[in-house]
């Protein structure tokens, strides 16, 4: 790569910087709703009530049978018409992404739950504590080193998946860049920037992920 293919990156970076901003906000407004529900809706996985555990199950069995571009489709192009609704393509994001997050954040909350040894939980009735806690002092303390490295993954799994928003006219990174290789014609220049933007955000949250499980492992 010449001087002018470094002097289109430099030139380029605060357009793409501004792109970037969006799609971190997408990415972590997502996670933090996906997170809060996720938790939420990995207790209520674990219920004993059939009814709850099929309603659960057909949920997220919908995320994950449907493609993530057509229920970004469904919620930005169909339910507007349906319903008389004005929703934004990063609002449309924010939701679906945030759904999908619930889902698999929810299964992992589940399978931590339910790894817990059910001696100790029958221990912990055994002396009295009530289901809250329970959970506070017996089942979230041992889950919760099971649940986070997964739960970063499912992170980076949600950041890249925010290059899907392009398709609904959302300004982020992928939109900015197709903009500039529109005016430029240069698609393997700035691509490859995009192709670094996305390493340096999801690479470092990978490392932490597979650091503490295998801290916790041992």
């Amino acid at each position: 790569m010449g001087s002018t293919g470094l002097n289109l990156i430099l030139k380029s970076l605060p357009l793409l910087f501004e792109g970037l901003i969006d799609t971190v906000l997408i990415a972590g407004l997502s996670v933090i709703i996906g997170t809060l529900g996720g938790i939420l809706f990995g207790i209520v996985r674990v219920s004993k009530n059939k009814l709850i555990r099929c309603i659960t199950r057909i949920y997220i069995e919908l995320f994950r049978a449907v493609p993530l571009l057509v229920w970004l489709f469904v919620f930005f192009f169909g339910l507007p018409v349906a319903f008389g609704l004005d929703i934004s393509g990063s609002v449309t994001s924010i939701i679906v992404l945030s759904l999908w997050g619930i889902t698999e954040i929810g299964e992992v909350v589940r399978g931590s739950i339910e790894s817990v040894p059910k001696e100790q939980v029958e221990a912990g009735k055994s002396i009295g504590l009530n289901q809250v806690n329970l959970y506070v002092f017996v089942i979230i303390p041992q889950t919760i080193r099971r649940m986070i490295p997964p739960t970063i993954n499912i992170y980076t799994r949600i950041i890249k998946t925010t290059s899907l928003t392009v398709l609904i006219g959302v300004t982020e990174v992928i939109k900015v860049g197709q903009q500039i290789i529109e005016r430029t014609g240069e698609a393997l220049i700035i691509y490859s920037t995009l192709f670094v933007i996305y390493f340096l955000l999801c690479y470092p949250l990978s490392i932490w992920s597979k650091k503490l499980e295998e801290k916790w492992s041992n």
